[in-house]
């Protein structure tokens, strides 16, 4: 299983979970398992035609996901997936 890394902003979703094991053969499928187990969540990384949020950075490894194959990236049981949203401020 694929685990996936959740910053602070983004556990309140899915319960307080740190790191979240999900099956997947590709990024886009590890998201729709995501997608599965909280809607709110799901709002925050892709928009509404399915397409990631462009102020969010997925990296798979140590690539971001979009100098890849975006979320057709392959991912695999020992693949590590860190979900970093931007943070603005000034």
């Amino acid at each position: 299983m694929a685990r996936v890394h959740l910053p602070s902003m983004l556990r309140t979703y899915v319960g307080g979970d740190k790191v979240i094991e999900l099956d997947g053969a590709t990024l886009r499928t590890v998201l729709d398992g995501l997608r599965e187990r909280s809607a709110g969540l799901e709002r925050r990384l892709r928009d509404e035609s399915g397409q990631l949020r462009r102020y969010v950075n997925f990296y798979v490894g140590d690539d971001e996901c979009r100098t890849l194959a975006g979320q057709d990236t392959p991912v695999d049981a020992e693949t590590e997936i860190m979900i970093i949203p931007s943070v603005a401020g000034g």
